[in-house]
């Protein structure tokens, strides 16, 4: 399954009530967006129709998470019976925003990535579901910090490691899509500081210099599920009814960890 695909079907999966893009290019992606949407890119060119509500951004990422209320185009208006039509509850207005689902596909190299993640999950939950891009490079030529090809990933890759290491609590799945692969990440908590506490730390370890020792495991795509197998799973349903009703992380959390690590199991 090609990664596009694979969006799209998590799109009407998940359940998500609003999306946030970081690196829209052409649009392809962003193309598959039927709700509330932010998309950040400081400079978008796109090239197809785009058919959802939508806040193009044309800032680089830090920039943009630099604002005041970066995300507003996402709350609820005052108006309740827009708020219902939208899948936001009547005083959405007054709450702060949550993200559901998240893309990050911005610039390939993996402190940018490690710095979207970190100012997304300041806007996420426990049962909101973030999407990294480029997971899985095909050659250490793709996987340059320094771009020599026409197809790159740069070394995005190091996020599995990096939150494998630093972050736990998480819950990560590698997916097999086509052509590089993706993350999926469960489990946010804007609570948890450790990867702002040790980002110059673990900057500092994992920015080397070319060509990058990419480990065997993801040349070989080890550990990464078919996408049919995670988007098959019987947690979307509940994962989405749980969101809707504000179900809370003691409660929710746990279940949801359990079914998705079932699916990295039985890989």
């Amino acid at each position: 399954m090609k990664r596009h695909e694979f969006l799209r079907e998590l799109h009407k999966v998940s359940g998500n009530r609003n999306y946030l893009e970081i690196g829209v290019n052409d649009g392809r992606s962003l193309r598959l967006s039927r709700v509330p949407t932010v998309a950040v890119d400081p400079a978008f060119k796109v090239v197809t129709e785009i058919r959802c509500d939508v806040h193009l951004v044309k800032a680089t990422s830090d920039d943009f998470f630099a604002r005041d209320n970066p995300l507003v185009h996402l709350r609820g208006g005052r108006h309740p019976l827009r708020n219902l039509r939208r899948g936001r509850g009547p005083l959405a207005h007054w709450r702060r925003t949550t993200l559901d689902l998240s893309f990050i596909d911005g610039m390939h190299l993996f402190e940018y990535a490690l710095r979207d993640f970190m100012n997304v999950e300041q806007y996420s939950d426990w049962a909101s579901v973030i999407v990294f891009d480029d997971m899985l490079p095909r050659s250490v030529d793709e996987a340059a910090r320094d771009r020599h090809t026409g197809a790159w990933t740069g070394d995005v890759y190091k996020l599995v490691e990096i939150l494998a290491r630093y972050r736990p609590d998480l819950v990560t799945v590698l997916v097999d899509t086509q052509p590089t692969g993706q993350l999926v990440v469960f489990g946010a908590d804007r609570r948890n500081t450790v990867l702002r506490e040790r980002y110059e730390e673990i900057v500092a370890e994992y920015d080397v210099p070319d060509p990058q020792k990419v480990p065997e495991t993801v040349l070989d795509r080890a550990g990464a599920v078919p996408p049919e197998a995670l988007l098959e799973a019987g947690f979307w349903r509940p994962l989405a009814r749980a969101r809707r009703l504000g179900v809370g992380r003691s409660r929710g959390w746990e279940p949801l960890r359990h079914a998705v690590e079932q699916i990295a199991v039985s890989r």
